[in-house]
């Protein structure tokens, strides 16, 4: 894994994951990608469907506007760039499995 900036919440140094902006499952393969900390990158998946993804959430930009996501990265930014917080599955993603 690179270090460098995390493009959501704008952490460094930061190991970084490549997150596709339009997630793979949703004709996303070849698209545009992030590079986001392991802790942006689980928690956009844990809060959105690869549909909601793929329709409206497609950009950073987008996903920094989110009101679930803002709270968050509020939050995450006072986190050293060691801290791997425990992350928990949005209640509505958990009911619709």
């Amino acid at each position: 894994m690179e270090k460098g900036t995390c493009e959501l919440c704008r952490r460094e140094p930061i190991e970084l994951t490549v997150h596709h902006l339009i997630p793979k499952e949703e004709g996303g393969r070849f698209s545009e990608t992030a590079n986001l900390c392991a802790p942006c990158h689980k928690q956009i998946h844990f809060l959105y469907t690869n549909n909601e993804l793929a329709s409206l959430y497609n950009t950073i930009e987008k996903l920094r506007d989110t009101p679930e996501l803002k709270k968050f990265l509020k939050w995450l930014r006072k986190q050293p760039a060691s801290a791997l917080p425990r992350m928990k599955k949005s209640n509505r993603l958990k009911r619709r499995r």
